[in-house]
């Protein structure tokens, strides 16, 4: 049975059978969003493939190997950049790693990692005169309302929706669980992250899809206007970039950049063999810590690692060319 609290519109209620399905929303229907060329002028440094409107297209096989990542692992292979092109560049193009991390959410199911392309959505609080503009101008593009569900509607595979509701709990509720249940067959499993809230967390714990969220409340969303889709916008103290690569692990969220996604997966992997190497050593229980970590003084043991470090990674290049 269809349960019509999950098709709140913004603003006022919309009935169940009104709600339109949306193609990729006209760039004149909201009061913010970016055309194509807007999209390639303001992300410059990506030079990879891109969707239809323009936001930056991470490769599937990129975000599996991003997979494997910690938040403690992006920030050290982050800072560690070098200076050829397309793999992070130098510290000035960099950013700082920290800034583009934030913590302190509710998180569901912490055990399953959370990687996938940035859909950005803003809110604001409703007015009236405001509204009534804003759902004219929908209504002149064939959007009957803007509303929560006008975006996730344009969700695709590989997405994960960035939603700032700016922190609202009652009525800053982005879906239920019907609603959570379509992102998750949209998305195949992509995610959600909401500076706001979510209800009917009792379902939503059945759905098979990370989330990281603010509060919970039984409220419907409300009292809000759909403000920008696909631009920048504001999670907690990082700014959040259509197209960024969105890492969720059991500490936080932290939202990569997608030029320098490629060079921190790579580095990373020597990270990987490194912590490999070190437990392996000290399984032998031949040696004490400071023997092994973080590096190895022992001459003959640098020449262990460096000869394993060499073959794991021409292992690790072999399967990725596969």
């Amino acid at each position: 049975m269809i349960r019509y609290r999950d098709f709140a519109c913004v603003a006022f209620a919309l009935s169940a059978w009104a709600l339109p399905v949306v193609a990729p929303l006209p760039a004149n229907a909201q009061l913010w969003t970016w055309t194509r060329e807007q999209m390639i002028e303001y992300t410059p440094a990506w030079t990879g493939e891109r969707f239809a409107d323009g936001r930056p297209k991470v490769s599937d096989g990129l975000l599996e190997r991003a997979r494997g990542l910690s938040s403690e692992e992006i920030i050290i292979n982050w800072a560690q950049g070098d200076a050829s092109a397309g793999r992070g560049g130098g510290a000035e193009a960099r950013g700082n790693p920290y800034s583009q991390y934030t913590g302190g959410w509710r998180v569901l199911h912490p055990s399953k990692k959370m990687v996938g392309r940035a859909v950005t959505m803003s809110f604001m609080p409703a007015r009236p005169d405001l509204d009534a503009v804003v759902n004219a101008r929908a209504r002149a593009n064939g959007t009957e309302h803007l509303h929560n569900q006008t975006v996730i509607d344009m969700l695709q595979p590989g997405d994960v929706l960035v939603v700032d509701l700016y922190g609202k709990q009652q009525g800053g509720t982005i879906v239920g669980d019907n609603l959570f249940h379509y992102i998750m067959r949209a998305t195949h499993g992509g995610g959600l992250v909401v500076d706001g809230s979510i209800r009917d967390l009792e379902g939503i714990n059945e759905i098979d899809m990370p989330a990281y969220f603010r509060s919970v409340d039984p409220s419907y969303i409300s009292g809000v206007t759909v403000a920008a889709v696909n631009v920048p916008i504001r999670i907690g103290d990082v700014t959040v970039m259509p197209g960024d690569v969105v890492i969720g692990d059991p500490e936080g969220v932290t939202f990569v950049p997608p030029q320098l996604i490629a060079g921190i997966v790579d580095r990373a992997d020597t990270t990987h063999i490194h912590d490999e190497w070190t437990k392996k050593k000290f399984d032998e229980g031949k040696y004490k810590s400071s023997d092994i970590y973080g590096s190895p003084h022992d001459p003959a043991l640098i020449k262990e690692y460096q000869e394993y470090l060499a073959k794991r990674l021409q292992e690790i290049r072999n399967s990725n060319a596969k």
